[in-house]
């Protein structure tokens, strides 16, 4: 029953998703391209904003199916207190429109799994800037940040209700457990993802 249930909720968020050609058709109404979307390391200048794309993002993906996550006020604490950690294992990338707005953000650091070296903690992109190739960049610059930290496999956690698990299957992961509550991934070998556009 659990299954039928996970399945049905994972063909409604699918269902509900955003279209590449309707995205790209918003990008040319705002006078954008793909090109025109740089991904840059964050810094601590970009909390508020993250604070906020995060909110944004995370209801986005989740809240129509449960309760909204936390509020600006808590994700903008969690990414001060994750700038001021100071971990050189932790690092951050934004997706950037040309006018300085964040619509993307991918956040990395050391893992305590013990078959992956390297945790995709967060990715998110905002609905109108999905399926236009900006989250396997995303993914890309995580893995070749994490190979010039000298690890070779990443993993990530979420709910299997997200309808992005099937990017990760797309992009050469593994899923790593059992449980169908889940959505725990894994790629041991990061080389055909340094590859990856930049």
């Amino acid at each position: 029953m659990k299954r039928l249930v996970f399945a049905a909720w994972r063909f409604l968020a699918a269902r509900g998703g955003p279209s590449r050609r309707r995205n790209l058709q918003r990008l040319s109404e705002r006078g954008e391209t793909t090109a025109s979307l740089t991904i840059r390391e964050a810094t601590a200048a970009d909390i508020f904003p993250l604070a906020q794309l995060h909110v944004t993002t995370w209801n986005a993906t989740y809240a129509p199916f449960f309760m909204a996550g936390p509020n600006i006020e808590t994700r903008e604490r969690q990414w001060r207190e994750a700038f001021a950690m100071d971990d050189p294992d932790w690092f951050c990338f934004v997706v950037e429109t040309r006018n300085g707005e964040l619509v993307g953000f991918a956040q990395g650091n050391r893992s305590d799994h013990p078959q992956f070296g390297g945790e995709l903690n967060k990715i998110y992109l905002r609905r109108d800037y999905q399926r236009l190739g900006l989250g396997r960049r995303l993914v890309g610059h995580v893995a070749r940040r994490f190979v010039s930290q000298g690890i070779h496999s990443m993993w990530l956690y979420g709910d299997a209700r997200n309808p992005s698990r099937k990017a990760w299957v797309a992009l050469g992961a593994e899923k790593t457990d059992r449980d169908p509550g889940n959505g725990n991934y894994g790629w041991r070998d990061l080389g055909k993802l340094t590859a990856l556009p930049d």
